[in-house]
């Protein structure tokens, strides 16, 4: 399996693939226990590398990413929620993190094309396993069809991750300042404002659905050895694994709070359609790490729950809006080992 995914954050499941990808279980695993608030699961991709669904506004269709059609690296696709419909929106470069604007009638994804259309080289692992933060990604807007691109950021340094509210307002992540940072701005790139400030890998914002907060992954990292590994690698537009917890902020970047505090990798959290509670990944309850499944809790960090099972991937869930469904990427079921598909369910309370 190529460890090509990224993520909001989203950059974090292409972080461990190669730990994800050590799995010893066989192809077409099912769940080791009952999963009883997902019902009717049902497969829309098949085979290759596909993540990061996200709804439309109405609910009718979803957005991805995806290296199907021999591409080298992803491209950004839309399907009906049934998985049928399916069109190719972006063309070159490496693309990632797309949503519907709230109308509809645009698209919001981040690509590296301007740069060329080749997908951008992988990075030198000869100084261990790190991820490119690729400087060449920027935020993008399309019509449904992929036409009429307009470029909404041009600052040097990595700007993707992005995502949409409501009211049109976008948060998403930066290292225009020098560090990876949540930055907020208007549906046309006007208005940037910065909301973080602390030194290490926040990003992966989402806003809430009555627009008042931001749930994102991060972590501080304080002075010392890891900090100086962090801030040399950044510059050189490069990560290393890391560990990460699951936060929530205001919309303006106040009342910062941890809301796990887990130890692991724990990532991709998005909203319950209350505003409640939160839904991430994390791989906390495998001794090895190898294994990561989707887990619910309060915004106090209180009720910690598991929802998946699955001994393979489970990760970047995201709830339509009327929450009756439940869309995520998972290994189970592959045809080959390796393969990350797009699948949605019914979501029982």
């Amino acid at each position: 399996m190529r460890t090509t995914l990224s993520s909001s954050g989203l950059l974090v499941f292409a972080l461990l693939m190669p730990v994800l990808t050590a799995r010893q279980d066989a192809p077409g695993v099912g769940p080791s226990a009952p999963e009883p608030h997902l019902a009717n699961i049902r497969q829309l991709t098949f085979g290759g590398e596909n993540a990061e669904a996200y709804f439309s506004f109405d609910g009718s269709r979803l957005s991805f990413q995806s290296t199907r059609d021999g591409s080298e690296c992803d491209q950004i696709y839309t399907m009906r929620i049934d998985g049928s419909d399916l069109r190719r929106i972006s063309h070159g470069g490496r693309t990632t993190c797309s949503h519907y604007y709230p109308d509809g009638r645009h698209l919001l994804y981040a690509s590296t094309h301007v740069a060329g259309a080749a997908c951008p080289p992988k990075p030198d692992f000869s100084r261990g396993y790190v991820w490119p933060i690729y400087d060449s990604y920027d935020i993008f807007r399309a019509n449904p069809d992929g036409t009429d691109l307009l470029r909404l950021t041009s600052t040097p340094g990595y700007d993707a991750e992005a995502t949409i509210a409501k009211d049109g307002r976008i948060v998403f992540t930066s290292v225009r300042d020098g560090d990876m940072e949540i930055y907020s701005m208007n549906g046309d790139g006007g208005d940037v404002r910065r909301l973080t400030t602390r030194t290490g890998p926040d990003g992966g914002p989402f806003l809430s659905p009555d627009g008042s907060k931001i749930v994102f992954r991060g972590r501080p990292v304080p002075p010392g050895k890891e900090l100086d590994d962090y801030q040399l690698l950044l510059k050189e537009g490069l990560w290393r694994p890391t560990s990460l917890e699951i936060y929530v902020m205001d919309r303006d970047g106040s009342n910062l709070r941890q809301v796990t505090s887990l130890g692991k990798a724990s990532f991709a959290p998005y909203w319950f359609p209350d505003g409640k509670r939160i839904i991430f990944a994390s791989n906390y309850e495998d001794p090895k790490g190898r294994n990561f499944d989707l887990y619910a809790i309060d915004l106090d960090g209180s009720h910690l729950e598991r929802i998946t099972t699955n001994p393979t991937f489970d990760g970047f869930p995201m709830f339509s809006p009327d929450g009756t469904h439940l869309v995520f990427a998972s290994n189970r079921l592959d045809a080959k080992a390796g393969d990350t598909n797009v699948f949605i369910a019914d979501w029982k309370n």
